[in-house]
């Protein structure tokens, strides 16, 4: 008989996978690792979406159809007014009261059709702002109204979905599978990323304003058909929990916020991870450029650059899902992550001062390893604090904390920039130098972040408070 070489090979891939891929392990008998998969599409529609408005529109808005840069910043920032929001979406969603037991599906799919009304009127009303064909003389406030609330949906639907759709996660599996589990659907976001950005980029090489609305039109279908795919049979119908619900007093939001912000070492918690976000955010719109002048970098080599640091930030993931599966804290862990990020900024200042394009590089992947590990500590460590039955507003307020600094972070660090560059007392700088003012500041965030979570007298690690496990109040 011949030698099955098919058979041998997938037997030996199922034998060693779990041990050698960080999150395969996450999946049981109950919850198989193609149910996780599929839920994480939700993940990749997230990432799509924002590689659409920060990454493909941006670009397009400004250059093809000739927008203001004002008004395109404008519109970029809209969907951070939404992330406040997260925490009380992720309360709302905790206990929802629904016939057939749902909590986290509902908040789900309201994110998912505002995203889908969103990407519906986004290309016609870019079109009306800009002044296109025939839509020269629509009146200005038209366009800039819609593009408005086109922007403001999507990201509405963005923040609603990412914050109910990782409870939801969470809720499918062990506790102690918490750390594996966001660890996947990061990876997933991840990987939305780049192969949208992929397409997006294969779609618009050859532009013209039929194709633009096409493919915003495209990703609204896509949206709809991944987010529907990820949803069926995730969440079960327990009658059983609606039951309880129906009988047990309904929370106010106050009271539910006061009751998380109370627990030892929660508000430093949240301060850890505004200050280390704002540390590793705030590079995140300056990295091509320094790339370009300070080291003479082409496009195609400074475009590359986000996959480097996303390449780090991925083993920072791979890294944090398997470390935090054992006794290792999770503010530990985001400690470590600080202390890898701040000389991944040194070596990036210092290749502008002779260090060269390979200390560059390796800058580059030191901060995206110190943004994964710290990333995913501080989620891992407000699950591990959030109170019992309470998962989906620790969720949204580490969304809220986490998407705020993100978006001001990257504001401050383009105005900063610009400022520096205008000052004439400095104008003998050198191009980089500015970019270099930056990335101090972000390396002074990030020491303060360390100080921070450094363990000390007077100081509780909101992880170590003992969660037993209750009824949903």
């Amino acid at each position: 008989m011949a030698f099955n070489y098919k058979a041998f090979a997938l037997n030996k891939l199922a034998s060693v996978g779990p041990e050698y891929l960080p999150f395969a392990d996450v999946a049981t008998e109950a919850v198989p690792l193609s149910r996780l998969l599929r839920l994480a599409l939700f993940q990749v529609t997230v990432g799509a979406a924002l590689v659409l408005l920060v990454g493909t529109l941006n670009r397009v808005m400004i250059v093809e159809l000739e927008v203001p840069a004002t008004l395109v910043a404008g519109m970029l920032a809209l969907p951070l007014l939404f992330a406040p929001f997260r925490t009380w979406i992720g309360h709302r969603s905790d206990q929802h009261r629904s016939a057939l037991g749902w909590r986290r599906v509902p908040y789900i799919w309201k994110g998912t059709m505002y995203q889908f009304g969103g990407f519906a009127i986004m290309p016609f009303a870019l079109l009306v702002l800009s002044g296109f064909g025939e839509a020269v003389d629509a009146p200005r406030w038209i366009g800039l109204s819609s593009a408005g609330l086109a922007f403001l949906l999507v990201g509405a639907g963005l923040h609603m979905v990412q914050t109910a759709g990782l409870a939801l996660a969470t809720d499918l599996v062990r506790e102690e599978d918490h750390p594996k589990v966001v660890g996947l659907m990061y990876v997933m976001l991840l990987f939305g990323m780049v192969v949208s950005a992929l397409v997006y980029g294969a779609l618009l090489e050859v532009y013209s304003p039929g194709r633009l609305v096409q493919v915003i039109q495209g990703t609204a279908v896509l949206t709809i058909a991944l987010n529907l795919f990820a949803l069926w049979k995730q969440e079960p119908r327990d009658r059983e929990l609606a039951q309880k619900m129906d009988t047990q007093r309904h929370v106010p939001f106050a009271e539910a916020w006061a009751g998380l912000v109370e627990r030892p070492g929660m508000l430093r918690l949240m301060a850890l991870i505004g200050l280390g976000t704002f540390g590793f955010g705030m590079a995140d719109v300056l990295l091509e450029p320094y790339g370009g002048q300070a080291l003479g970098f082409t496009v195609a080599e400074t475009t590359r650059l986000t996959a480097l640091f996303a390449t780090g930030t991925l083993v920072g993931f791979g890294i944090a899902s398997r470390v935090l599966s054992g006794p290792m804290d999770a503010v530990s862990l985001g400690r470590i992550g600080a202390l890898v990020g701040i000389p991944g900024f040194v070596a990036i200042i210092l290749a502008s001062q002779g260090g060269g394009s390979l200390v560059f590089l390796a800058g580059v992947l030191a901060t995206g390893l110190g943004a994964g590990l710290f990333g995913h500590a501080t989620l891992t460590a407000t699950i591990r604090a959030a109170p019992p039955g309470r998962i989906g507003l620790a969720l949204g307020t580490w969304g809220a904390v986490q998407a705020t600094c993100a978006g001001i972070g990257v504001a401050l660090a383009g105005i900063v920039r610009d400022i520096i560059v205008q000052m004439p007392a400095l104008g003998g700088l050198s191009p980089h130098a500015p970019y270099n003012y930056v990335f101090a500041i972000e390396i002074a965030f990030l020491l303060l972040a360390l100080l921070l979570a450094v363990p000390g007298k007077g100081k509780t690690d909101p992880t170590d408070t003992d969660r037993k496990s209750v009824e949903v109040s």
